[in-house]
């Protein structure tokens, strides 16, 4: 059976400020506790995942890397540069969407 994880991610709330983010950080940390890198006030734990049990096999991730450099480059020379030109502003659209 594999040990059971030091560390996993969480997701922290400032109390003060509007700060939000996913740290690393020891199982045994408090639910409020770590300061805001921000405001330096305490933070409070939202949300956690546990890290991975495994390490990926690193054959599989080499033919993985292999297969999507390729893909990549036969999608853009299928497509049209009018097409082309539709999905890049579009992806630009939504990006200033979100701020």
């Amino acid at each position: 059976m594999a040990d059971a994880p030091q560390e996993y991610e969480a997701e922290r709330k400032c109390l003060v400020c509007d700060w939000t983010g996913i740290v690393t950080e020891p199982v045994d940390t408090p639910e409020i506790g770590m300061p805001c890198p921000a405001c330096r006030a305490p933070t409070e734990r939202i949300a956690f995942r546990r890290g991975r049990h495994h390490q990926p096999n690193p054959h599989g991730a080499a033919l993985a890397r292999l297969g999507a450099s390729k893909g990549g480059h036969a999608r853009a020379s299928a497509l049209s540069p009018q097409r082309r030109r539709e999905i890049a502003r579009a992806a630009a659209q939504a990006r200033w969407k979100r701020r």
